[in-house]
C-alpha cells in the first residue's frame, strides 16, 4: 500500500526549515540546496513544492504569521488577558520565537529591492496591525470607548515599538534576555494606555490638540 503523503505538511516543513536557515546563515546564504539539505530532502523534492527560493521564503512568512496568529488569539477564558504576556508571543523570548523574529529581520533587509516582496510585506504589515488591534481590544476593556484616531495612534505606536525591540533583541541577543524585553515593553504600554484614557476623558477638543503634540518631536509611526 503506497504511503500517504501530506503535501501541506511537507510544504510547512520545508518553510520551517527555511526560517531556521535564514535565521542562522542570513538571506543570501539560505540557498535552495542548503534548505533542502537541512530538511533532509533532495533539491528535486523541494522543487516539486516550490518553483523558486522566493516562493519558499513567502511560504515561510505565511507560516510564521499563522503561528503567531494562533498564539496571539489563543482563548483566554472569561477574564481579559494580560496584554504584556499576550504581546510577548511576538517577541524573541525563546528559541522558536527568536528564529521567527530573526527571519523577519533578514526578510526586511530584502524588501526595498524587490517589488514582489514589497507587496508581500505590505500584506504582512496589514495582517500584523489587525492581529495587534485584536490583542488591544481583548486586553483593554476601554479600547472600544476611545476615538478611532486615538486607537489608531496607540496601535501604530505599539507595533512600531515592538518592531524596534525585536530588531534590537535579534541583533544583540545577549543584551536582551526575555525578562528585559518584557520590562522594556511594559512602560510604553502603561504610558500609551494612560495617555489614551486621559485624552478620552478630556474630550474631542483637547484630544485634537494632544494629537498635535507628539508630531513636533516624535518619530513614532
Amino acid at each position: 500500500m503506497p504511503k500517504i503523503v501530506d503535501h501541506d505538511q511537507r510544504r510547512d516543513e520545508i518553510a520551517l526549515v527555511a526560517c531556521r536557515v535564514v535565521a542562522e546563515y542570513g538571506f543570501d546564504q539560505a540557498t535552495v540546496v542548503r534548505i533542502a539539505r537541512e530538511a533532509g530532502y533532495t533539491t528535486g523534492m523541494v522543487a516539486h513544492y516550490f518553483d523558486t527560493k522566493q516562493d519558499i521564503i513567502i511560504a515561510a512568512l505565511r507560516l510564521i504569521l499563522r503561528r503567531i496568529e494562533e498564539r496571539l488569539t489563543r482563548p483566554a477564558g472569561q477574564t481579559a488577558p494580560d496584554l504584556l504576556l499576550l504581546l510577548t508571543e511576538a517577541l524573541p523570548v525563546d528559541e522558536q520565537r527568536y528564529t521567527e523574529c530573526a527571519f523577519w529581520i533578514a526578510f526586511w533587509g530584502q524588501v526595498s529591492a524587490d517589488k514582489r516582496l514589497k507587496r508581500i510585506n505590505a500584506w504582512v504589515h496589514r495582517e500584523y496591525m489587525r492581529l495587534f488591534e485584536r490583542c488591544l481590544a481583548r486586553a483593554w476593556p476601554e479600547w472600544a470607548q476611545w476615538a478611532p484616531s486615538t486607537r489608531d495612534q496607540v496601535l501604530r505606536s505599539v507595533v512600531t515599538f515592538i518592531n524596534g525591540l525585536t530588531a534590537g533583541a535579534v541583533v544583540s541577543r545577549s543584551d536582551w534576555p526575555a525578562e528585559k524585553q518584557l520590562e522594556q515593553l511594559r512602560l510604553p504600554l502603561q504610558l500609551l494606555r494612560a495617555w489614551a484614557t486621559s485624552a478620552a476623558a478630556a474630550g474631542p477638543d483637547k484630544l485634537r490638540k494632544s494629537h498635535k503634540t507628539p508630531a513636533s518631536g516624535s518619530s513614532a509611526a
